[in-house]
């Protein structure tokens, strides 16, 4: 939603030689289990030899796969009609409402935190030395607030928990009332 933030690798020079993009319903449109997304791989990447990639990408794709149900088509199309892309955009200021509740919180205690202004995801740093998932654990244990280990994410997020601003607004507020009282500094 920040004006100039790309939504697609695309709206980069040069993309389209380099790149492909995948993408889903998933979190864009709650259709999250659903499994319905797409992959758009330009006519402009090309192997060495001059092939496109677009030709192998859906022979293997054609080949392995039988694709997505017609029902769950249909729910993606309706996803994009006029009424659709309304009510989506009224579903993701409603998580990204409640990602600023969770980034400010945090923001609060004193924690350094990325995420959570384009994204329903807020990832707090945690103090030096301190372990994802030990602090996962803590959180779970003490305040019964579900967060994700860093660790999870590879080595390179060990050190940080994610929080999701998946949820109904007033169990986002008592979730930043117990993390608050769990994690302060």
């Amino acid at each position: 939603r920040t004006e100039g933030v790309p939504k697609s690798i695309f709206e980069i020079d040069g993309a389209r030689e380099v790149a492909i993009e995948c993408n889903s319903f998933s979190k864009y449109a709650g259709f999250t289990g659903v499994r319905l997304g797409w992959t758009v791989v330009p006519d402009e990447l090309t192997f060495a030899d001059g092939t496109l990639v677009r030709d192998d990408f859906n022979r293997v794709m054609t080949t392995a796969f039988n694709g997505a149900s017609n029902i769950v088509q249909g729910g993606g199309l309706a996803c994009l009609d006029d009424e659709g892309l309304g009510e989506i955009n009224t579903l993701i200021d409603y998580y990204l409402e409640n990602a600023k509740l969770l980034k400010n919180a945090m923001e609060e205690l004193g924690y350094d935190v990325y995420g959570g202004t384009d994204a329903p995801y807020v990832f707090v740093k945690l103090p030096e030395g301190k372990s994802s998932w030990d602090t996962f654990s803590e959180i779970l244990e003490k305040a019964q607030v579900v967060t994700i280990p860093g660790a999870g994410f590879g080595p390179g997020g060990e050190g940080y928990l994610r929080l999701s601003a998946f949820a109904p607004r007033d169990t986002v507020i008592e979730a930043c009332e117990r993390l608050k009282k769990q994690m302060a500094l």
